[in-house]
Order: structure tokens, then C-alpha cells, then sequence
């Protein structure tokens, strides 16, 4: 029985090799299917591992509190009446925010039990020196939770201790490119750096992280890479603190307008002042069941600390990623469903010329039948063929799958991961499409009457 089967496989084999250009003209469908199929869900599980590496940067059950961008005045405001801006300051003075303090993040952490952790940041652009190297880098003030949030880890030194964080010592951690720049050949940790006008000594330098432009604009995530971080209390004392009314900001008139502890300048020109006191509020909930209840919490609260003025967002970037990850994965099921047809198409060209075959071999059939082969013989013969076409059609679209995986990450830049899952799937559907394609022509050439066959010219 099993030399039967390697005698059919021989037969097989010696007419697709007859026919080489026709062999390869049928296989053409399988190739590019499996092709397609294969690069398609590379560029798919790409995306989906982009998303994954973005939720990490921002976190887990994280929800994003910024200030919102202040629409500057026109000069239509200039050329009011008086009795007009007498209304309009008095509405002001009823109205008035501090803006996005540090005391909104206290008072979130108290208040709200859901919250596992707040990250307050303030963030300035500034200039770094040391030894005759200058390089411009973002100086941001946290608290210990920022790392925790965004699991960030040190790669040497130490974290931040509570004596710094509550004196604001002038320490900090750098990121692995300012180490880079400024300490490529020296241990960094007890050295100093000067931020702007103030020195600040090394105590720790983070992991290097991976992370692209896109996530950095898309999502607000700041290139952990390229900053130094220095307590938030540090930053406020020692470097500039937003919330306080100066000499400067009172300059072109105007007076200051006092509500409880809070007190700011109206009046005159306010050019460059700046009402809030930091730059974003990150909180963390302990489970993803409460991000949105605690969101509208937050929303009503915010709105109550800062009496109704609407200058802050809120966002929760987790669930801005998995929206974009929804869209992605229906883009991604209608490529691979345009790709899977090229597969059905491969069958169906099988299947045709398999036919063809049969009514070009009729002869062959006859003659076979004629001394003693059954229909069951011509049938795994005629199968054999069909299945040897999808086999090694399917092998060819492997390689080639590959081969345009590698070149669209290469020329485009989007990242490609080739799964064993996918390789397994379209191989296995394009074997399955030659055997049910085949099975029709096989069928119909062991139909044939052996006597019609011999006659057949």
C-alpha cells in the first residue's frame, strides 16, 4: 500500500515538473496570498505591540489633568468702553482660578479613595551646562509616585529621600541621554549640573526606554531619555514658582485682586504671566472598573476648587490607546480578510487549471485505467498534483511574506512582527484550498469512461 502512494507521489511530481511555467502560473495565486496573509499580520501585531509599548509609557489606569490652553486676547478688548470692562472685571473677579495647583493634587489624594497615586509635574525648558557643554532639555519637578506610575527604573543611585523632597535639596536624576552627553566618561552620580541658574548634584540615572516621537506628541508622554528630574518642591523654591505675583507681572498698571490665599494682577498688560502653578496632575486608580467614575468625580471637583472656570482637561489616555487599538484591529481584519481572497482566488486557478489538465490527459486516464488503475488511484493522483501545487505555492509565500515584512519596516518605518501563529495559519490554508480545489478536477478524472479515454483525441 505505501509503495502505491510513492508511485502516485512520483507520477505527481513528474507532471508538475512537465509543466513548470504552468506549475508556477497556478501556484502565483497561493504565493502572493500566503504573502500577503503573512505580511499583513506582521504589520498588525506590529501596531498592536505599538499600542501595548504606549500603554505602558502612560501608565495604567492613569487619567491626565492639564491646564487648557488660554486663548490670547484681540485687540478688540482694547478698544472697549469702561463701563464694558468694569462689567467684565467684576464678572472676572467672581469667576476667578487659581489655576492648576499643588494643592489640587493634595487634595485629590485625600479625598478621593479611589486614587492609588498622584503625580503632580511642573516642567520647564532650560539649559544645561557643565564643562563648556551646553544643551537645551526639559527640567521637570516630580514626586517619588512619578516613577511608580510610569514604571520607570533607576539604572544607579538611589531614589529620592524624604528629607530632599520635603527641604528641596538640590538633587536630581538624569536621563540616560544627559548621562551620555555630559558624563560619557565619568560616574555621574555626585556630580553636579547647572539647570538654568541653579546647580543641582547627580544622585541617580534611569533605564533607557524606548519610546517614539509619535507617542511624545500624540499622548503628552515626555522622553524620559532626555530629562533631568529634581524634586517638585526643589523646582518651586529654588527655581521658579508659577503661583507667585512678582514685581514684573504687575508691570503696565493694574492692581492685585485677593481671594483667600491666592492673590494675582489684573489690569494693564500680563504679557508672559502664567496662573499655573504646574504643568499636569497624573492620578492613578487603584482598577480600571474606576476610571470613569473617578474621572466625573475629579471633573466636579476640579470644577468646585477652581469656582466653575473651565481651564483644565481631563483625559485618560488608556482609553484614547484602546479606541485607537479598536480601529487598528477592524483595519487590520478587513487587510487580512483583502488578503485571505487572493488565497480563495489561488484555489479557484487550481482548480481551472487542474481542469484543463484533466481534458488534456484524458488519454493518460484511459490508459492508466486500462491496466488496472482504480478511481480511487486516479483520484489521489490528480489530488496529489493540486495539493503539491498549494504546498509548495504555500513554502514560496513564507519566504516571500518575510522578505516584505523586512522591506516595509525597513523603507516605511512602521514596525512588523512576524508571528509563528500566522506563518502556521496561512500554510494551512493554502494547503486546505489545494485539496478542496483539487478534489473537483481529481473527481472528474476518475469519472471518465476508460473506453471514451482511449478513443479521445
Amino acid at each position: 500500500m505505501f509503495e502505491r502512494y510513492i508511485y502516485i507521489l512520483n507520477i505527481a511530481l513528474e507532471a508538475v515538473f512537465l509543466n513548470k511555467f504552468r506549475s508556477v502560473l497556478t501556484a502565483l495565486g497561493i504565493i502572493f496570498g500566503v504573502a500577503a496573509v503573512i505580511t499583513m499580520m506582521a504589520i498588525g501585531a506590529g501596531a498592536q505591540q505599538e499600542i501595548l509599548d504606549q500603554m505602558k509609557l502612560v501608565g495604567v489606569n492613569n487619567i491626565l489633568i492639564t491646564p487648557k490652553a488660554e486663548k490670547g486676547s484681540g485687540d478688540d478688548q482694547d478698544s472697549e468702553a469702561s463701563g464694558d470692562q468694569d462689567v467684565g472685571l467684576r464678572k472676572d473677579q467672581k469667576r476667578f482660578s487659581p489655576g492648576l495647583t499643588l494643592k489640587d493634587a493634595e487634595s485629590i489624594k485625600k479625598i478621593i479613595p479611589s486614587v492609588e497615586r498622584i503625580s503632580p509635574e511642573v516642567i520647564y525648558e532650560t539649559d544645561v551646562i557643565k564643562d563648556g557643554r551646553r544643551t537645551s532639555t526639559k527640567l521637570t519637578g516630580i514626586t517619588p509616585d512619578f516613577f511608580t506610575v510610569f514604571g520607570l527604573e533607576l539604572k544607579e543611585g538611589t531614589m529620592f529621600n524624604e528629607e530632599q523632597l520635603v527641604d528641596g535639596k538640590p538633587v536630581c536624576i538624569i536621563g540616560p541621554s544627559i548621562q551620555s552627553r555630559f558624563f560619557a566618561r565619568e560616574n555621574p552620580i555626585g556630580k553636579e549640573i547647572k539647570c538654568g541658574h541653579i546647580w543641582l548634584r547627580v544622585i541617580g540615572v534611569l533605564k533607557k526606554q524606548e519610546i517614539n516621537q509619535s507617542a511624545i506628541d500624540d499622548l503628552g508622554i515626555s522622553d524620559y531619555n532626555n530629562t533631568i528630574y529634581a524634586p517638585i518642591r526643589t523646582l518651586l523654591r529654588r527655581f521658579k514658582d508659577r503661583a507667585l505675583v512678582t514685581s514684573a507681572s504687575l508691570k503696565g498698571g493694574g492692581g492685585i485682586f485677593f481671594r483667600g490665599n491666592f492673590s494675582i494682577a489684573f489690569g494693564g498688560s500680563q504679557t508672559g504671566v502664567e496662573k499655573n502653578q504646574i504643568d499636569k496632575i497624573v492620578v492613578q486608580v487603584k482598577e480600571s472598573s474606576m476610571i470613569s467614575p473617578t474621572t466625573k468625580i475629579l471633573s466636579k471637583m476640579m470644577s468646585r476648587r477652581h469656582l466653575g472656570v473651565e481651564d483644565i482637561v481631563i483625559k485618560v489616555p488608556e482609553l484614547l490607546l484602546r479606541q485607537e487599538q479598536r480601529t487598528k484591529d477592524i483595519f487590520n481584519i478587513v487587510l487580512g480578510a483583502i488578503a485571505s481572497i487572493s488565497l480563495l482566488v489561488g484555489g479557484i486557478g487550481i482548480m481551472n487549471i487542474m481542469l484543463a489538465s484533466v481534458m488534456e490527459r484524458i488519454k493518460e486516464i484511459g490508459i492508466r485505467q486500462a491496466i488496472g488503475a482504480t478511481k480511487r488511484d486516479v483520484i489521489m493522483q490528480f489530488l496529489t498534483e493540486a495539493t503539491l501545487l498549494s504546498f509548495s505555492g504555500g513554502l514560496i509565500g513564507i519566504i516571500l511574506g518575510l522578505i516584505f515584512s523586512k522591506i516595509i519596516m525597513e523603507v516605511t518605518g512602521i514596525l512588523t512582527i512576524i508571528s509563528t501563529l500566522s506563518i502556521f495559519i496561512s500554510f494551512g490554508v493554502s494547503v486546505s484550498v489545494g485539496i478542496i480545489f483539487g478534489y473537483m478536477p481529481a473527481k472528474r478524472a476518475a469519472s471518465q469512461d476508460p473506453v471514451e479515454s482511449l478513443r479521445h483525441e
